[in-house]
């Protein structure tokens, strides 16, 4: 439909308008018009416990979007914006909002949605355009990043402030449009067949949640922490190559190893940040599961085999290790016996994990450490307590 908002089982909501705005009535089937754009506000701003949506999704740019923030380069965004988006923006408080009409990125700096010292502090937005798929500038297309749902956030987190942080863009134009606003007819109910809000089935939780609403948060709808300088590993950090990246999941993604000891050495490492293994929320290590498997799948396929380890040691940002072998030159018997001789000479003591034991039962978050991975499932452990040889995994 034209407009309307998707609420995910997680709690995420995502609105969205579709199309141009319509520059005739009764508009086209590809655009909006202003009714759209009030009824969208009607149906969220009606609720009394409103307060944002974490993204919006739309096609035009907002009008003034770089108004008190940096500038959009060669788009002027008083001459292509759309004030109706402007205006929704500035309704629906998106923490995320994304457009992409225009061909180009841009990443404007976060902006207020409250007025200093006359309201209380609320979330921030960012407004990001990205280019089209493959164009020739290699101007982005791509944004990666982990998003926690606002109604799963601690409250004085949800309204930290950065640093950069800008007045709100749309403020003046939102004030001017609430002056001219024109009602809508009493008699004129919203179009709700164009929404798409699960929230009347969210009353319970599924059973496998095993809790219920109103309790303490399960554990994956915890934030990752954030890396205490520039990440080369968090995928929506600029310091990544991302070149080397071959696939993107939810909570993890999948790149080449960069220097990898083979053609085909990749990493499996977590969008958000996280330091090792152990720190990880339970849904992200479903999800890294799941890579192992189809790596496995992938490799044996090929003739290979896997061996993966993980250094938590002078690193920040957990890299999962993933080296295949030919299923020819090598048992997965004679790729432990390598480690242990290499360890025993080294005066490393590594330890086998018995069967159906996980390294979060061994180890706790903090502790550095040392872990292999065969694809038979034996895991060999190394807990470090001095200095450790950074290379000792690529080496074996």
């Amino acid at each position: 439909g034209r407009r309307g908002l998707y609420s995910g089982a997680s709690g995420l909501q995502i609105a969205y308008l579709s199309g141009t705005e319509a520059q005739q009535e009764p508009a086209p089937a590809y655009s909006f018009s202003a009714k759209d754009v009030a009824e969208l506000k009607m149906s969220l701003l009606s609720t009394p416990s409103f307060k944002g949506v974490d993204i919006l999704l739309t096609s035009p740019w907002p009008w003034g979007a770089e108004t008190f923030g940096n500038s959009a380069g060669e788009i002027d965004t008083k001459k292509c914006g759309s004030k109706l988006v402007s205006d929704l923006a500035a309704s629906l408080k998106p923490r995320y909002h994304f457009a992409a009409l225009e061909k180009a990125y841009y990443e404007r700096l976060p902006y207020r949605n409250h007025t200093v010292l006359q309201e209380s502090p609320q979330h921030v937005s960012r407004f990001i355009a990205l280019a089209e798929v493959g164009n020739p500038g290699k101007k982005k297309y791509l944004y990666a990043f982990s998003i926690v749902p606002m109604s799963m956030m601690d409250p004085a987190e949800l309204v930290k402030q950065p640093q950069d942080v800008t007045e709100n863009p749309y403020r003046k134009l939102q004030k001017a449009a609430q002056k001219s606003r024109t009602p809508l007819p009493a008699e004129e109910e919203p179009a709700s067949q164009f929404f798409f809000d699960l929230k009347k089935h969210q009353g319970k939780k599924r059973p496998s949640d095993g809790k219920e609403r109103g309790n303490s948060q399960p554990k994956q709808a915890r934030k990752p922490p954030q890396p205490t300088g520039p990440c080369w590993f968090c995928l929506a950090s600029p310091e990544v190559e991302k070149h080397l990246v071959v696939s993107i999941g939810t909570h993890c993604y999948l790149a080449l190893a960069k220097g990898g000891l083979l053609p085909d050495h990749v990493l499996i490492l977590p969008i958000g940040h996280y330091q090792s293994v152990v720190d990880l929320s339970s849904d992200v290590v479903e999800e890294v599961i799941k890579y192992k498997s189809a790596l496995k799948e992938f490799f044996k396929s090929k003739g290979k085999r896997y061996v993966l380890f993980e250094r938590n040691y002078r690193s920040q940002h957990l890299q999962l290790q993933v080296v295949p072998l030919p299923l020819d030159q090598c048992t997965s018997e004679e790729i432990k016996e390598s480690f242990i001789a290499q360890a025993e000479e080294q005066q490393i003591e590594l330890l086998e994990i018995p069967e159906h034991t996980d390294i979060t039962q061994v180890v706790q978050s903090g502790t550095p450490y040392f872990y292999v991975e065969l694809d038979t499932g034996e895991k060999l452990f190394h807990r470090i307590r001095g200095r450790f040889p950074l290379h000792f995994g690529r080496s074996v």
